[in-house]
């Protein structure tokens, strides 16, 4: 009788990238996912040392992209930053044309 580790061993698996590759919808994901990642990247140099290790990349749609802050204090002061930030993005050939700053709960 075969171990349920084994059994696991003998089938075979496809790496979670190659299967999201296939997957149109997964794909699609991915792709807004390193937009997003590209966008905070970008904007990097233009936060204060207090705030460039707390923003965190959020959702890229059509309503404009969302960084992710951990208190309220921070997402005050990226609030005064938005504007500075979306003209950043445009001059660097980013679409951006709304920012949202949401404070993450725990």
């Amino acid at each position: 009788m075969m171990s349920t580790a084994n059994t696991y061993k003998s089938r075979s698996a496809t790496p979670v990238q190659s299967a999201m590759a296939q997957s149109a919808t997964l794909s699609s994901l991915m792709q807004i996912s390193r937009q997003s990642q590209a966008c905070l990247a970008c904007i990097q140099a233009l936060l204060p040392l207090g705030l460039e290790g707390l923003v965190k990349a959020g959702p890229l749609d059509a309503q404009g992209w969302c960084l992710l802050v951990p208190h309220n204090a921070a997402g005050a002061k990226l609030r005064q930053l938005v504007p500075a930030l979306t003209a950043h993005l445009r001059s660097h050939n980013f679409p951006i044309e709304k920012i949202r700053v949401k404070v993450m709960s725990r």
